[in-house]
C-alpha cells in the first residue's frame, strides 16, 4: 500500500499560493473598480479583472487536475471526525467558488455583450446571448460568490492558524514546509 505524503507536492503548493495571490487582488480590483466613475480607465481596470478571473479559472483547473492525480498528504490522527468533515467540505467548497466566481463573470460578460478577450490575445467565446436582464442577475451573482467565496478563504485561513497555534498538530507546515525546519 501507497503512503500518502507529509506535505503537499511543490506544484500543489506554488498553484495554492498563486491562486491565493490572485483571489485576494482579483477581489480587491472588482471593489475598487464597483465604485469608480465611468471613464476609459474604469473600462480597462475591468478588463484586467476579467484577464485575471479567467487565469484564475486556469489555474484552477490545473490545480483541480493536479489534486485528481497526487493525493493530498493526510490529515493528523488527532483531528475530531467534525474537525475532518469540514476540512474535507471547505475544500470541495472553495474548489466549487474558485470555479464559479469566474465562470459566472464570464457569462455576465456574455450577457452584458462584452467579450472577453485573455491578455487582449485569446478571443473567448461568448457563454450566452446578449441579455441585459440576465446581465444584471450575472452581476448580482458574480458579487455573492466573490463575498462568499473571500468568507470561505478567511475561515479556512483561521482554520490553518488554529491548527498552527493552538492544535500544533503540522497541518500548515503541510502548505509550508519551511514550518517544519523549526
Amino acid at each position: 500500500m501507497q503512503q500518502r505524503p507529509l506535505q503537499y507536492t511543490r506544484t500543489a503548493i506554488v498553484l495554492h499560493w498563486l491562486i491565493a495571490l490572485a483571489i485576494f487582488c482579483t477581489f480587491g480590483v472588482g471593489l475598487y473598480v464597483d465604485d469608480m466613475p465611468l471613464s476609459p480607465l474604469k473600462f480597462k481596470v475591468i478588463t484586467w479583472h476579467k484577464w485575471a478571473g479567467i487565469t484564475i479559472l486556469s489555474l484552477v483547473l490545473v490545480r483541480l487536475i493536479w489534486r485528481a492525480t497526487h493525493k493530498p498528504p493526510a490529515l493528523p490522527a488527532s483531528m475530531a471526525p467534525w474537525e475532518r468533515f469540514a476540512a474535507e467540505g471547505a475544500h470541495y467548497l472553495l474548489y466549487l467558488l474558485m470555479f464559479a466566481v469566474p465562470m459566472v463573470g464570464w457569462l455576465f460578460s456574455s450577457a452584458a455583450g462584452r467579450q472577453v478577450i485573455w491578455f487582449n490575445l485569446v478571443p473567448l467565446p461568448d457563454l450566452v446571448a446578449k441579455n441585459e436582464g440576465l446581465a444584471d442577475i450575472l452581476h448580482e451573482t458574480h458579487a455573492v460568490l466573490a463575498w462568499t467565496l473571500m468568507a470561505v478563504v478567511v475561515l479556512h485561513l483561521l482554520a490553518a492558524l488554529k491548527h498552527h497555534f493552538v492544535s500544533r498538530d503540522g497541518v500548515l507546515a503541510r502548505m509550508l514546509p519551511f514550518l517544519n525546519r523549526s
